[in-house]
């Protein structure tokens, strides 16, 4: 979703959402839009969507947290450079057996599908918001059609956030001042920065700079994946001997 910075923060959310897709077809993973809130501009102030495919998650995990980008907004006349954010969170999908969701906690309400600008995309209530009444957690879906499949769609993505705050809630129970494994940071965090004028990608938390943007933001993103693999894995050895 689009963060600090207003219009360009939803245009440069856009481009974040068209590097994900264009990275998961390139590894052969399949992707389904869930939920799309687009601006007049062509920006995105949130969308939801699924990545799947073997290996997916252990790939886009070190996606989470905020991206900075440093650019000449397209909206900008006088050719100064802002700053603005996004945050992306990568959450797995989780099977119905690993959390139960009681029927009589969710709210469910339908409602005509939207597009950009508010236009209607079809003349059903095929849209579905889901509720969850005790966490106030909303989840939305008016990618489909059919009410029933957007149900489908919407119920995977709240029982994988209600997964993760349970997991959060019991990691931050067991240690509560641990510093956070690589690419499961604070959403505050500023993980990567993306500045267009240098034409440079830096990840902050293994402190590696890419001078190829361009490629990158079309998709090329196994270099600064394999970089945060490699580094999560001997943090993990690190521990795993320290604890010995």
């Amino acid at each position: 979703r689009g963060g600090a910075g207003g219009e360009e923060s939803a245009l440069f959310a856009s481009s974040l959402y068209r590097m994900y897709t264009m990275y998961a077809e390139s590894k052969g993973y399949k992707d389904e839009l869930m939920n799309m809130n687009e601006t007049e501009l062509g920006g995105i102030k949130e969308v939801s969507f699924i990545v799947s495919g073997e290996g997916a998650y252990s790939r886009f995990k070190f996606e989470s947290g905020v991206h900075r980008v440093q650019r000449v907004p397209e909206t900008e006349a006088g050719g100064r450079i802002h700053t603005s954010t996004a945050t992306v969170a990568v959450l797995p999908e989780i099977d119905d057996v690993e959390i139960e969701i009681n029927p009589a906690d969710l709210q469910i309400d339908t409602y005509r599908a939207s597009g950009a600008g508010g236009q209607h995309v079809n003349k059903t209530e095929s849209a579905i918001r889901i509720t969850h009444l005790p966490t106030r957690m909303v989840v939305e879906c008016q990618d489909e059609r059919s009410q029933f499949k957007n149900k489908e769609k919407a119920m995977k993505v709240l029982r994988a956030r209600l997964y993760e705050q349970q997991q959060e809630q019991q990691r931050s129970a067991v240690a509560a001042d641990r510093r956070s494994q690589v690419g499961t940071g604070d959403g505050s965090e500023r993980i990567r920065t993306y500045n267009f004028p240098q034409g440079r990608v830096t990840d902050h938390r293994i402190g590696l700079t890419l001078y190829r943007i361009d490629s990158i933001m079309d998709g090329d993103l196994d270099e600064l994946i394999d970089a945060l693999v490699t580094a999560d894995r001997a943090e993990k050895l690190q521990a795993a001997g320290d604890a010995s």
